[in-house]
């Protein structure tokens, strides 16, 4: 199949994943393990979805310094140049910056969807054609294109966009405002009012005006780079965003986006989709069993339980009697059991007071 060769994905992967804890650890998080058994890791699975959309030379992997050599042997085939570490964690929106002044260098006609690796997709097709969309859009357009989808539940651990005004009878509008992970009431105001879709995490928009966004999220840093680089191309900024890496806030692109950037619109998708980033979410998402039981890759004998999510480690089998509304999750040195309901709080919490009281190993 031929594919645009203006069309390029960055693929952000070098999150610690703590909202799954203790399964996805500090050493070896999320994005890195085949969490579900289907054999394929996150981080795989994103990419083999791009590769069916895009050119696989014009795949661009981001990770933190700590997980390179993880991510060279999981993704052997994306060359060296396609790999940007980030020397130090500076959060999402620097590496986006680093990884944008790269393809810029390549094709300053480049169009460019940033996308997180740890997402479920269900209809595979119809989120191909959305992204395709979403990049015909802003090829003819310098916007910063976010792509939404409608949501199925309150759900608190989400970000949520309101819809402002529609452009041109399409599928893309302004966005009005943006509530990242609101109360669960507010969730369920926003779901039922019909006018609030759920950010993916995924943006689009032409490499050109990636770098006008990146300038409005960091102007104090970049003004440096552009006093000293007059008639200088955007490309030029790579090595000076390399070297000064550390001077960067620690910035998500969602924030820097969302709060920091004019003109951002928002493509209603509907291609099926999941953020696994949360026991939640996961448990949304799963199979249910008898009992409305989530069992993840794991074998269980339950008794009068029902509504749990449930994964231990390979090899290890859970006798459970008597339990409602729970997770429970075991890794190497660490069981975790704690009540569902909004469980990424309390998963940040108890990660906190691990990490104070007993150190990095359980963390």
């Amino acid at each position: 199949m031929e594919f645009n060769k203006d069309n390029y994905c960055v693929i952000l992967a070098g999150g610690k994943g703590r909202r799954l804890w203790p399964c996805s650890r500090d050493k070896y998080p999320k994005q890195f393990m085949d969490f579900f058994g289907f054999g394929r890791t996150q981080l795989q699975a994103t990419y083999d979805r791009f590769a069916g959309i895009l050119p696989v030379e014009n795949i661009i992997v981001c990770t933190n310094m700590e997980y390179a050599d993880i991510l060279r042997e999981q993704l052997p085939q994306v060359p060296e140049a396609n790999i940007v570490v980030e020397p130090v964690a500076r959060n999402t929106a620097p590496s986006v910056a680093a990884a944008a002044m790269r393809i810029y260098g390549r094709n300053s006609e480049a169009r460019v969807i940033i996308t997180p690796s740890d997402q479920f997709v269900q209809n595979e097709k119809a989120f191909a054609d959305n992204v395709c969309r979403g990049l015909d859009i802003v090829g003819g357009n310098d916007i910063m294109l976010s792509m939404g989808v409608k949501p199925t539940r309150p759900e608190p651990g989400y970000g949520y966009i309101q819809l402002g005004e529609r452009l041109d009878g399409s599928e893309v509008y302004r966005v009005k405002s943006f509530t990242e992970k609101p109360e669960r009431d507010f969730a369920r105001m926003f779901v039922e009012s019909g006018e609030f879709y759920w950010n993916t995490g995924m943006f689009v928009a032409n490499v050109r005006y990636f770098g006008h966004t990146l300038s409005t999220m960091f102007p104090d840093i970049l003004s440096v780079w552009e006093s000293g680089m007059s008639g200088k191309s955007l490309g030029d900024a790579m090595p000076f965003i390399t070297e000064n890496y550390s001077s960067f806030p620690n910035l998500s692109i969602d924030y820097g986006i969302f709060e920091r950037v004019d003109n951002v619109c928002v493509m209603t998708c509907d291609f099926g989709w999941a953020d696994l980033g949360t026991w939640h979410s996961v448990y949304e998402l799963m199979h249910k069993g008898d009992g409305d039981n989530v069992l993840i890759n794991t074998d269980a004998v339950l008794e009068d339980c029902s509504d749990n999510v449930i994964k231990l480690q390979e090899g290890k089998l859970a006798v459970i009697n008597g339990l409602n509304g729970y997770i429970v999750a075991e890794k190497d040195n660490v069981l975790f059991i704690c009540k569902k309901g909004d469980s990424s709080s309390l998963v940040r919490k108890y990660v906190n007071e691990v990490q104070m009281k007993y150190g990095d190993d359980f963390i």
